[in-house]
C-alpha cells in the first residue's frame, strides 16, 4: 500500500466522523486531486470510503485482510510485529520467515500470508491453507538461549494462541502436547517452530527461531480435507460468527510479545505453569503412540523444563517422552 494511502487510513481511524478533503490535502502535502486518487486506490483494495460534498470522507469498513495497516491498527506490542510482511501467497510462512532470518531480518519480524500452497504441519504433515480464511503466521525471534531450550518457545506459542482465542471469542481452548490447541477436543490451531543454531559443542547458540502459528479462523466444514487424521474445527464453526483476522492476529502478537518478554526476564516457569493449567490431559490417563516403538500408557504428570511429556506409571515411576502422539483415555 502507498504510504499516502496508509496515512489516510490512519487519519480516518484517529478521527470519528468525516475528514475533510482540505485536511487530508494539508496533512499529506498533496493536491485535492491526489487525495482523490489515493481514496480511489483504497476503494480498489476493498475499503469502503464514503464521500459527502462539503463534509469530506469517512471510512465505513475495511477488508478482512492481513495487511500490515490492518494488523498494525490494533497492535500494541513493543517487539513482536515491529516489521509486518504480508504475502498474497507463499509456499509456507515458515519457509519465507526462515529465508528472511538468514538474510538478517530483525527479531520480531512477522510474516503472514493470505494463502499457503505447502503449509507445514508437525512431522512433515501438510497444513491445509485455503485463501482468505485463516491465520498463517511466522515470527522471527533471536533469543540468547541454548539450543536445547528452544522447544520451550513452542509452549509459549501455544499459551499465546490459547489466550488470543479466549480474548476474541470467549471460548475456553485447551492445549494438547506438544503443539496443538483444541476446542471441544477438535484441533483449531497448530504450532511448528524451526531453529537455526550452532551446535559444535563449544559455542552452542541460537541464530534464530521461527515460531510458526496456524489458526483456523473462518474456515467452513467443507474447506477441510477429507483425509484428516484427527477432527478439526474453526472459530467460525464454534461461534457461528466470523472473526476479524487482523484483530485476532494483533491480539495474538500482543500476547506473544508479553509472554516472550517475561520468558527472557524470568525463564520458562510461568509459561510452563500456564501451559499445564490449560492442558487437556490434566489428571487423566493418556496413551502415547511413539511411531513404531511400544505405546506408553499412564497418567499425565506435566512437562519438564525441556518441554518433555512426563507420564506416571502405576508403580509411581515417571517416564520422560520427547515425541509421540498423545490420546486422553
Amino acid at each position: 500500500m502507498h504510504k499516502k494511502a496508509a496515512t489516510i487510513l490512519q487519519l480516518f481511524r484517529q478521527q470519528s466522523g468525516f475528514v475533510s478533503g482540505e485536511q487530508l490535502s494539508r496533512e499529506l502535502g498533496v493536491s485535492r486531486t491526489a487525495v482523490w486518487k489515493h481514496i480511489s486506490a483504497l476503494r480498489g483494495a476493498g475499503y469502503q470510503v464514503e464521500a459527502v460534498p462539503s463534509q469530506g470522507y469517512r471510512l465505513l469498513s475495511s477488508p478482512d485482510t492481513l495487511a500490515a495497516e490492518e494488523i498494525g491498527a490494533h497492535l500494541n506490542a513493543t517487539l513482536i510485529g515491529t516489521r509486518l510482511v504480508n504475502l498474497a501467497t507463499t509456499t509456507s510462512t515458515n519457509s519465507e520467515a526462515f529465508r528472511l532470518a538468514e538474510e538478517g531480518a530483525g527479531e520480531g519480524t512477522v510474516v503472514t500470508a493470505e494463502e499457503q500452497s505447502k503449509g507445514k504441519g508437525r512431522l512433515g504433515r501438510v497444513w491445509s491453507s485455503p485463501p482468505g480464511a485463516n491465520l498463517y503466521c511466522s515470527v522471527i525471534l533471536r533469543p540468547r538461549i541454548k539450543p536445547f531450550e528452544a522447544p520451550q518457545l513452542t509452549f509459549l506459542s501455544a499459551v499465546a494462541t490459547a489466550r488470543a482465542i479466549e480474548q476474541t471469542t470467549g471460548l475456553k481452548p485447551e492445549i494438547k502436547w506438544p503443539n496443538d490447541v483444541l476446542i471441544g477436543g477438535k484441533k483449531v490451531a497448530g504450532l511448528l517452530n524451526e531453529m537455526s543454531a550452532e551446535t559444535d559443542g563449544i559455542n552452542d547458540g541460537i541464530n534464530f527461531v521461527i515460531l510458526g502459528i496456524g489458526v483456523n479462523l473462518n474456515m467452513t466444514a467443507g474447506q477441510f480435507p477429507g483425509d484428516l487424521r484427527h477432527p478439526a474445527t474453526s472459530l467460525l464453526m464454534e461461534t457461528g460468527s466470523r472473526v476479524s483476522r487482523a484483530r485476532f492476529t494483533a491480539c495474538l502478537l500482543n500476547e506473544l510479545d508479553r509472554l516472550y518478554a517475561g520468558f527472557l526476564d524470568h525463564g520458562f516457569a510461568q509459561v510452563r505453569r500456564e501451559w499445564q493449567e490449560r492442558c487437556n490431559a490434566n489428571g487423566r490417563e493418556v496413551l502415547v503412540s511413539n511411531h513404531g516403538r511400544d505405546d506408553v500408557r499412564g497418567f499425565f504428570a506435566g512437562i519438564d523444563g525441556d518441554g518433555a511429556l512426563l507420564v506416571r506409571h502405576s508403580d509411581g515411576t515417571i517416564e520422560r517422552i520427547l515425541s509421540g502422539d498423545v490420546r486422553v483415555l
